[in-house]
């Protein structure tokens, strides 16, 4: 599994990939549907058409890295969340989706949290 810092976001694009995209295509993907820098560290994920596989695209300090799995069996889920497609989601939604946790209609419970405007 990946390390995910708490400061990392997950774009997730949610159009069929074409999975023979490497490095530069992903990369391609990012800058074209994303408004996000492609080198600030954060996390684009990545479904084939059959939702059978998956590629994660990252900038780590002095490279990219993809990571992929495809399943054997199953589907990952289809999240549809805003007009345009393209969404972000947190760690937590990325290991349920890769785990095959159903997203979609789970309700959270509410946490304390500090808001940034309020504090200071």
């Amino acid at each position: 599994m990946i390390a995910i810092a708490p400061t990392t976001r997950i774009f997730v694009y949610t159009a069929a990939t074409d999975m023979r995209k490497g490095f530069c295509g992903l990369a391609g993907l990012v800058k074209e549907h994303f408004q996000v820098d492609l080198f600030s560290g954060h996390l684009f994920v990545f479904f084939n058409r059959r939702r059978d596989y998956v590629k994660i695209l990252a900038w780590d300090n002095d490279g990219l890295s993809i990571w992929s799995k495809r399943l054997e069996r199953g589907t990952y889920e289809k999240l549809q969340r805003t007009a345009d497609g393209n969404f972000e989601i947190d760690s937590a939604e990325l290991v349920m989706m890769l785990r095959g946790v159903q997203i979609e209609g789970t309700h959270r419970r509410k946490r304390y949290s500090i808001d940034p405007g309020k504090a200071a």
